[in-house]
C-alpha cells in the first residue's frame, strides 16, 4: 500500500528525489526541506506525481 512519488524543488522546479509513503497513515501532501544541487542550497521540496507510461 506504499505509493512512490518524487520530491520537486519549490524554487527551481527540478525533481531531485524519489521516495515512498503509506497513503493510509499519511493522506496529506508531503513537504520537507532538502538539498537542491541546482539551487546549491537547502530548499523546500514538495510531493509530485511520477508519470507511469
Amino acid at each position: 500500500m506504499r505509493d512512490t512519488f518524487k520530491l520537486t524543488c519549490a524554487q527551481c522546479g527540478r525533481a531531485n528525489y524519489v521516495t515512498t509513503k503509506n497513503k493510509r497513515t499519511m493522506s496529506e501532501k508531503f513537504e520537507i526541506k532538502k538539498y537542491c544541487a541546482a539551487c546549491n542550497s537547502h530548499q523546500s521540496h514538495k510531493e509530485g506525481k511520477i508519470s507511469k507510461g
